[in-house]
């Protein structure tokens, strides 16, 4: 399971990256959520962590830290920040802001979703990095 979960999130920031460079914000924004969530259910599951079956599982990732390595539990709280701003955006990134009529493609910048991408990416790699031993 956290070898699917880290494969899976590894391809969801390839979508991010291409739906940046394809002018998709939003849809950037989106991959880059189901990226990190997946990516911490990937070291969630490595270590055999019961999650809750939501879309922020930072919480959960209290229960880990003392089982993990330094360089991770370095990235902890950047990683836990992540996951609560990204599960507000998760809703609007797909259905954008129905109640005022906006788009999820005019709900988010280019450079909110480039910003989004750049401290994902990371954050990914090192939870697939440490998933995947």
């Amino acid at each position: 399971m956290a070898r699917d979960y880290a494969e899976r999130a590894q391809w969801s920031l390839k979508e991010a990256e291409y739906a940046l460079r394809s002018g998709q914000s939003a849809v950037c924004v989106r991959r880059s959520q189901e990226a990190v969530e997946l990516a911490s259910k990937a070291l969630l599951r490595r270590i055999a962590i019961e999650y809750p079956r939501e879309h922020d599982v930072s919480e959960a990732l209290d229960n880990a830290a003392q089982r993990l390595p330094d360089y991770l539990k370095s990235k902890l709280d950047e990683l836990k920040a992540m996951l609560r701003q990204l599960a507000g955006a998760r809703g609007p990134a797909f259905h954008g802001y129905e109640a005022e009529g906006i788009p999820a493609s005019e709900a988010f910048t280019r450079e909110y979703a480039t910003d989004i991408l750049e401290k994902t990416r990371p954050l990914v790699d090192v939870c697939v990095r440490f998933a995947l031993q």
